[in-house]
């Protein structure tokens, strides 16, 4: 009996809380966070398809470009009209916005007037209906007392389906809301605003912008929060805009930086991939609706729909007698009864209950208390289920931007407006717990529209005008980088007066084309085991070369890398040589070859002068090195000596070698055509065999030699300042030896990143870059490594990368930041490159002439990280040379080994010329 007792309890106390049987009655609407994960990721995939140009036409989810590519940075200012056309009335505003202020330091002022519009105009001729536009926009100009004689730029709200191609430009899909004017589907809208301007006259209008209102409320919300990349529409309607990356949008050509795209969410569904989640009465909302079958998410969410959601639910209820004992009154049989508004007054926190009733007799209804908390727990959970929704979207949304920019954690900011999210008491709340409990480790700040489409739109107008004003002034900067055929034939030119200057002994030449004293490239026939040892900087390189007889392209080496201390480059010249012997007899026990009496060549990477293969007179010390008793010595005789005090081995050091002449052979090993060497690295130089009847400084009984141009001085005589920059100016100036070596400051990886760095703190001071903020690290000069722009050119590497390096650097930049950075880096690298081939094309070009030739085949040896390592450096050059030099065919051969096999080969000649 007492079991009884206790079962009729439990039942009364499950029928005393109506909210009990709501929930089993719409367990199917209470989405838990896995179903809303899975929501998030099928969005994501259709998010994926719509950008795809493959896949965007059959994708529910449409992504569509805006064009607008940047959120406000707060440096926008000026006036702007405002034109918002969308039904029976349109407005016309003036927004002024203030330099450097955000809305709520009223940085932004707005006036306007609305329009009336006639059902005659809405459905007559659309020049007509746009007539009227544009004698309503004077009007205003007119009423507020707006100049007639200044340019106005305009931005266009225009709230009907159409395609951009552009920002300036939209084809228009289809009319609605009542609207039918003829003459204008499939034809460019703004096209069609411009002509009325000019049928009214007496106005200067510049339409820049055309724009949705869903990016409106973004760029609203992005003027006073610089984190605001998305935009949320929680209204009759509903959508999401937000920032992507450039080259993930297909339909849009390009692939530097963001565009805002469109996602027209509300068409999720539409394709059944929401079956498993739309109960029946969505079904009945979407059968009953203007368009069955389309919109399918935005009627399970928006302000449209949500109040005949719970209409149909509280019917059905009704009807089965859970409601209002069975009773169910022709009201809530009629469509609409029930709207979103209704909804929002039954979830007031303190009235809710008190509204849901006077709603309730409105409709003809007596409901008991329990019937009151019933019907408003069914708009509670069709409305959380509307948030629940919204926040899968948006979560799919930040995920896909969190990826994109390859971040564990997410700083942003969403911007919202709408009816919805505006008026609901506890929607806003919702949507905020759900987003952040599904992305915990993202920090989500919501920002509501403080006014409506009008003045987001004035903004995008603002930042177009903006950054088509900085990419004026940026290309106006970067424009002396961009060298015509003409400068560089004219380069070419002055390179070949340069070398036939330098090989006439007459005087001081800027090119010096200093002999090297080497005859011949090898001939395959060298053999043995040589030496190879290369001071070029802080590190000294022993090599082991064994050249195998007969078998030209079989060739064995082995080195050593040791460091020179500081105190060791700037201290006695005989610290340094014996530093350097004690290197040597290191590697000599490393290959167990102390007792070999073995030749060698020594590569010695500063300015010599020659008297012969063996002799190099240092002229003066350079990167770094200060060595006390050098210069003006012969370096081979420092080396001797120092290890001849250490009197543990013996060396025969047949030749001093050039890095440039050292590549060269290196090459000319693999590929005899090779007659010509190149680095393009930390420096810049060139060398060539040429006919020993052109050099007057060296008589011998051979035909050529090879010449080491030390083309890096061309210009000292002032034959390049046309095109010296005064950014080259400026790091000449400061470098160790002004008004020297000025090709090659501007050719040559030393230098190329501190030009980079000029022109950045020059465009910063002018406010183009970095909100105009010059730090202390823009100042530090050598700041910007070459090594920078190899990596920020890449075309694999994405801007958020670029702005990682930046960053790393103390620069703290925008997207927008990056694109400029990078461009500045194309242009200082490319013109270098440019330098280097018109130099290329009069080397190579002489010597078919030389030789007598209407086309020369020939190779040009290459060293040096610059060609090596920069993306784009080596196919301008190759590209440069091949048009300034149409008559040669001109082969590049990269040096794997670098100028110390080449020192071996040089070795391996001349002491076969010695043996002989």
């Amino acid at each position: 009996m007492l079991a009884v007792h206790l079962i009729s309890f439990f039942f009364s106390k499950l029928q005393e809380d109506p909210t009990k049987k709501v929930d089993r009655f719409l367990h199917a609407m209470r989405l838990h966070d896995d179903q809303l994960i899975d929501i998030s990721a099928r969005f994501q995939a259709e998010m994926k398809k719509g950008l795809s140009a493959e896949s965007s036409a059959a994708a529910t989810v449409k992504m569509l470009p805006t064009h607008v590519r940047s959120t406000p940075d707060g440096s926008e200012k000026g006036q702007f009209l405002a034109l918002d056309l969308g039904g029976s009335k349109f407005k016309v505003l003036q927004v002024k916005v203030r330099e450097g202020m955000g809305v709520r330091k009223g940085g932004v002022e707005m006036e306007e007037k609305i329009y009336p519009m006639s059902k005659e105009l809405l459905n007559g001729r659309a020049p007509e209906l746009f007539d009227h536009v544009s004698e309503s926009l004077k009007d205003f100009l007119h009423v507020k007392n707006i100049s007639l004689d200044k340019k106005h730029p305009l931005a266009f709200t225009f709230s009907f389906p159409c395609e951009q191609t552009r920002l300036d430009k939209g084809l228009l899909l289809s009319w609605s809301k009542n609207c039918r004017a003829r003459g204008l589907q499939g034809k460019d809208v703004v096209q069609a605003l411009r002509e009325a301007i000019d049928r009214t006259g007496g106005m200067d209008i510049e339409v820049l912008a055309m724009v949705n209102d869903t990016v409106a409320t973004m760029m609203t919300c992005g003027f006073d929060d610089q984190y605001c990349d998305v935009g949320l529409i929680i209204g009759t309607g509903t959508n999401a805009c937000y920032m992507e990356e450039l080259r993930h949008v297909d339909l849009v050509e390009g692939d530097e930086g963001r565009m805002c795209v469109n996602t027209e969410w509300g068409g999720f569904g539409d394709d059944g991939a929401l079956n498993d989640y739309i109960t029946e009465f969505d079904q009945d909302v979407d059968a009953t609706s203007i368009n069955p079958g389309k919109q399918i998410f935005e009627k399970m969410v928006s302000g449209m729909y949500l109040g005949e959601l719970v209409r149909l639910v509280v019917l059905k209820m009704a009807k089965l007698g859970q409601l209002f004992d069975g009773l169910v009154p022709d009201s809530l049989r009629t469509k609409g009864k029930i709207t979103t508004a209704h909804v929002a007054a039954m979830e007031e926190y303190k009235n809710g209950l008190k509204n849901t009733r006077d709603i309730l007799v409105e409709l003809g209804l007596n409901p008991s208390q329990d019937d009151c908390i019933a019907v408003q727990h069914v708009s509670t959970i069709v409305s959380f289920r509307s948030s629940n929704l919204v926040a899968a979207g948006l979560a799919a949304i930040l995920t896909r931007i969190k990826h994109n920019r390859h971040l564990r954690a997410l700083r942003i900011t969403v911007g919202v407006d709408g009816t919805v999210y505006k008026t609901h008491p506890q929607y806003p709340k919702r949507l905020h717990k759900v987003v952040r409990r599904l992305l915990p480790e993202c920090q989500v700040r919501f920002v509501l529209s403080d006014s409506g489409s009008s003045k987001g739109a004035a903004l995008v107008t603002a930042v177009a005008q903006r950054l088509a004003s900085r990419k004026r002034q940026v290309d106006e900067t970067l424009a002396p980088f961009k060298l015509s055929q003409e400068q560089l034939q004219l380069v070419k030119a002055t390179m070949r007066a340069g070398l036939e200057a330098g090989l006439k002994n007459k005087g001081p030449s800027a090119v010096k084309m200093l002999p090297s004293y080497v005859y011949h490239t090898p001939d395959g026939t060298e053999r043995g085991k040589y030496l190879a040892l290369d001071l070029g900087g802080t590190n000294f390189r022993a090599m082991l070369v064994k050249f195998k007889k007969g078998l030209q392209n079989n060739t064995r080496l082995y080195h050593k890398i040791y460091t020179v201390p500081l105190e060791i480059m700037q201290g006695t010249g005989e610290e340094l040589f014996d530093h350097l012997a004690q290197y040597v007899s290191d590697f000599l026990d490393y290959m167990g070859m102390k007792k070999a009496h073995l030749p060698a060549g020594f590569t010695f990477s500063f300015p010599c002068e020659q008297t012969a293969i063996d002799t190099g007179i240092l002229v003066s010390w350079t990167k770094g090195f200060k060595a006390t008793d050098c210069e003006g010595h012969d370096v081979v005789n420092l080396l001797r000596e120092a290890i001849k005090r250490r009197n543990e081995y013996d060396l025969d050091i047949v030749a001093v070698v050039n890095d440039t002449v050292g590549t060269m052979m290196s090459c000319a090993y693999e590929d005899p055509q090779c007659e010509v060497g190149l680095i393009a690295g930390t420096g810049s130089n060139a060398c060539y065999m040429e006919e020993l009847k052109n050099i007057e400084k060296i008589s011998s009984e051979t035909s050529k030699m090879c010449i080491n141009t030390e083309w890096g001085g061309l210009g000292d005589d002032g034959s390049l300042d046309d095109i010296i920059t005064p950014f080259d100016a400026e790091v000449d100036h400061n470098s160790v030896n002004p008004g020297k070596q000025r090709f090659e400051k501007l050719t040559s990886g030393m230098y190329l990143g501190e030009i980079v760095r000029e022109v950045l703190l020059d465009l910063t001071r002018g406010g183009l870059l970095f909100r105009g903020r010059v730090t202390e690290t823009l100042k530090t000069p050598g700041i910007f490594q070459t090594k920078y722009l190899s990596q920020i050119e890449s075309d694999r590497l994405a801007l958020l990368q670029v702005r990682s390096i930046l960053q790393h650097l103390g620069l703290d930049s925008t997207c927008d930041d990056s694109i400029i950075v990078k461009e500045v880096c194309g242009a200082v690298s490319r013109r270098a490159a440019e330098l280097c081939g018109a130099g290329m094309a009069a080397v190579v070009d002489k010597i078919r002439e030389n030789r007598g030739l209407d086309h020369l085949n020939i190779t040009v040896g290459v060293d040096g990280a610059l060609y090596k390592l920069h993306p784009h450096f080596s196919g301008v050059l190759q590209e440069t040379t091949r048009v300034l030099a149409p008559q040669c065919n001109v082969t590049f051969l990269p040096s794997e080994e670098g100028s110390g096999k080449g020192a071996a080969l040089i070795t391996a000649v001349a002491r076969q010329k010695r043996d002989r």
